[in-house]
């Protein structure tokens, strides 16, 4: 009886100790997000004697560090605190590569299109929030934006498909023959924040073909579902229909930017409209965040566990670049981080995150780093629901876009924040006219005219082998997926 009693004691103690979120203080958000991002790295090592700076421990894949330095550059942003930033810089830097485009050479035998895109959209992320500089002997984050997204676009592939980039880079990789909507997201999402930051017509163009070609072969139905992807050995004529956060979120991302650069225009307002009105009711539960093509079923992979922060970190990006989705997000992004905090209760500290926020409180046992980056993600984006102080008024595309600078927050929030804090800033994407300081490369990546320099991979029986049982892995937790959501149906 003792036994037990001290045990009841313990769990209440642990439920106690999660992480309260006030989604209407931002006290109380940045020392949730404090909290959470110490957690987060508690996993990372990079930055350790001995230890390769840019890459999480395995079984994570490497694409996933440069989402973690993605959500820790937007933890800077929105509390201020730079404890991370040394390590950030240090990592993504590690990680570019000879020929600065983030295709290092320890990472190109099974690098897709899909990672090279994530470390990229982190050093657009710094490009646009004015991210301390490397020195000048190194990279530059615009410029290494800029690359990756010129050799997507020698890599653009009208030969199946009426077009689309491929889900891998290499013909030896399996996953070659897939065209899907992650590969294309991170293309058409660069091309619209570079669009904006530079006012260069030629990337805002990129970025339409790519919607056009999604919505031509229906990865994007006129509904605003934005489907996984298409075999193209089938002409991608038959479409697998799993839908994850993250696509949804970098559709709607990208689009606001595009609504932002275009002054306002009715198309890409729409276009936001429809893919926020939509993920609205497919990824939230009661107004709480939900990854339901896998967590329903408990069965979300390392990879998916990590969505939900980047969904979270694109909801608030839109907010800022199109205001008017502010009454519908701010409440989702208050109630998911306030639900967020309640499953950060495991662990010896109590404050380790779980995934499933719709259980309220009742911890589900999961511990990761999608889990933590996934609570951190949620938690940090509930500031823009903060009322703050308005940035520069509307302007010209390249100079910040129409509404984009008033950041959605100087009128308040639909969400009950009372909190209206004249000390934060904007948090507004600054361009290359309105403050930014990075340094660009418009030919960063181009070897020549139409052509980007590859490097000359050879495989070994090996590393086939080792690819094919990586695919059979990622299709079958895939499949496992498809399975439960029939048989939940």
């Amino acid at each position: 009886m003792r036994i037990q009693n001290l045990l009841w004691r313990t769990l209440l103690v642990q439920s106690a100790t999660a992480i309260t979120v006030d989604p209407t203080s931002s006290a109380s958000i940045k020392s949730a997000a404090s909290t959470a991002a110490h957690g987060l790295l508690t996993f990372y090592h990079g930055n350790e004697t001995g230890q390769i700076p840019g890459l999480l421990p395995p079984p994570h894949f490497w694409w996933e560090t440069g989402g973690m330095f993605m959500t820790l550059i937007d933890y800077w942003r929105y509390t201020g605190d730079t404890t991370y930033n040394g390590l950030v810089s240090e990592g993504m830097l590690f990680q570019t590569g000879p020929e600065k485009d983030f295709m290092p050479p320890n990472q190109t035998k099974t690098e897709g299109n899909d990672d090279q895109g994530f470390w990229a959209m982190a050093a657009m992320l710094a490009a646009e929030t004015n991210f301390p500089n490397p020195p000048p002997d190194q990279p530059q984050w615009l410029a290494l934006a800029q690359a990756v997204f010129n050799e997507m676009a020698a890599r653009w592939d009208e030969s199946t498909c009426g077009g689309g980039l491929r889900w891998q880079i290499f013909p030896f990789n399996n996953g070659f023959n897939y065209k899907n909507s992650i590969a294309n997201g991170c293309f058409f999402n660069l091309g619209a924040r570079l669009a904006r930051y530079t006012g260069n017509q030629t990337y805002a163009n990129w970025a339409t073909r790519v919607w056009d070609w999604e919505a031509s072969i229906g990865l994007i139905d006129n509904e605003f579902n934005i489907y996984d992807g298409a075999q193209d050995t089938t002409n991608c004529t038959t479409i697998d229909r799993l839908q994850w956060s993250y696509n949804a979120g970098i559709y709607l991302h990208g689009a606001a930017n595009l609504y932002n650069f275009t002054e306002g225009s009715n198309l890409w307002g729409d276009r936001v409209s429809g893919i926020l009105n939509r993920s609205s009711t497919v990824f939230f539960r009661d107004g709480v965040m939900t990854e339901q093509a896998c967590e329903n079923g408990n069965n979300c992979n390392i990879d998916q566990s990590s969505f939900k922060a980047f969904f979270s970190s694109w909801l608030a990006g839109t907010t800022i670049l199109a205001p008017f989705t502010q009454p519908t997000i701010s409440p989702l992004l208050a109630s998911s981080a306030k639900a967020a905090g309640l499953q950060c209760s495991g662990g010896a500290t109590g404050t380790t995150c779980g995934f499933k926020w719709t259980t309220g409180a009742a911890y589900d046992g999961t511990t990761g780093v999608g889990q933590q980056m996934s609570a951190l993600g949620v938690i940090q984006s509930a500031m823009v629901q903060i009322p703050r102080k308005a940035a520069v008024s509307t302007g010209s595309g390249g100079s910040g876009g129409s509404s984009g600078g008033s950041s959605g927050g100087s009128s308040g929030s639909s969400s009950g924040s009372t909190e209206d804090d004249s000390s934060l800033p904007s948090f507004a994407p600054v361009t290359n006219s309105t403050g930014g300081t990075s340094v660009g490369d418009a030919s960063a990546g181009i070897s020549k005219p139409g052509g980007v320099v590859e490097p000359d991979i050879r495989t070994t029986v090996k590393d086939t082998i080792a690819a094919s049982f990586l695919t059979v892995g990622i299709v079958g937790s895939v499949i496992g997926g498809s399975l439960i959501m029939v048989l939940e149906k």
